[in-house]
């Protein structure tokens, strides 16, 4: 395939976080068994209720599922120390705590990607039909938008998915944030202007969707250049992210004639599978039955304006099983 054409100044080198990462996951492996023994049952009993729209509101802000985990993880140590008599809205509170750890854990993330060998992706989740239902849901986790958010400030981005996605009152955002009410209005308003300039023009259902989907493997799997240049926009980006572990583009490829350059060259023996990644149609590209890469679209109007390819293996974790998102 030729992901493994395009560039890499690492010579597929492990990146220096890599091992850091590794801790991040076994953490993240060990906190799947819930840290709950001993705590008061109410207490567990709201945080579990809560877990998937907490999960939802960190992988948001943080576009890092493994991250996400980190700060549920600091979410969970801080709510056993409330005092539950002292919380009226037991959902609002454990969104408060989970958007001030994820503030500040982004802001780090932000210092991570400066350093970052070739385009930064978000972790790609595999998600169950029922995310894809709710369509505000599964436009606010897709590739896209969450590349859209990552444009925003991070105050901005937590006003913005706290507000339009999880339709918390601006008093409730202000305590999440640090923050007066009436600025949070005006942060809200800047944040969706801002969106709204960099949302698909004419959105697609997601029965468009699949269908595009079904063109465009096809015209992968055949190699058929045409077939690939009718389905694509003209000024269409491919981003491959390979975290300098796996060979990918180090800048975007931008056009029509060289994405479909680079996708008619894919290796016919490599299977490609649909999947829904964050609610969306996406490709599963696998090699000897290997997950080699998950590649993302983003559709405008019936034509594909994004593609999205994620390589680095330390982000395809979340691709073997479902992630249950909640809002």
């Amino acid at each position: 395939m030729t992901w493994d054409t395009l560039r890499s100044d690492s010579g597929g080198k492990l990146s220096q976080n890599r091992a850091a990462r590794h801790l991040v996951d076994v953490t993240v492996e060990k906190e799947q068994e819930p840290p709950m023994a001993g705590t008061p049952d109410h207490a567990t009993a709201a945080f579990v209720a809560h877990r998937n729209l907490l999960f939802t509101v960190a992988y948001e802000l943080l576009g890092s599922a493994a991250d996400a985990e980190d700060v549920l993880q600091e979410t969970w140590m801080r709510w056993v120390g409330v005092d539950l008599d002292e919380v009226r809205d037991q959902r609002a509170y454990l969104v408060r705590i989970t958007t001030r750890q994820a503030l500040g854990r982004l802001r780090a993330l932000g210092r991570r990607k400066e350093s970052y060998v070739g385009p930064w992706l978000p972790e790609p989740l595999l998600t169950s039909p029922d995310v894809a239902e709710d369509v505000e849901l599964a436009e606010s986790v897709s590739m896209a938008m969450l590349l859209v958010l990552e444009t925003l400030t991070p105050t901005e981005r937590a006003v913005f998915v706290l507000r339009e996605v999880f339709g918390l009152d601006y008093g409730e955002i202000a305590e999440a944030v640090g923050k007066s009410q009436a600025a949070v209005r005006q942060i809200a308003h800047r944040a969706r202007v801002h969106v709204a300039a960099r949302r698909p023009r004419e959105p697609v259902s997601p029965a468009e969707s699949r269908d595009a989907l079904a063109a465009f493997q096809r015209a992968v799997q055949t190699g058929d250049l045409q077939n690939l240049l009718d389905i694509l926009a003209p000024d269409v980006v491919l981003l491959t992210d390979g975290g300098g572990i796996k060979q990918a583009a180090l800048a975007p490829i931008v056009g029509a004639g060289l994405v479909a350059a680079v996708l008619g060259r894919i290796d016919s023996s490599r299977s490609l599978l649909p999947a829904q990644v964050n609610g969306c149609p996406a490709l599963v590209v696998r090699v000897d039955g290997e997950l080699d890469t998950v590649l993302a679209v983003r559709l405008d109007g019936g034509l594909i304006t994004g593609l999205y390819a994620v390589r680095n293996p330390e982000k395809l974790s979340r691709m073997e099983r479902e992630t249950a998102l909640r809002r």
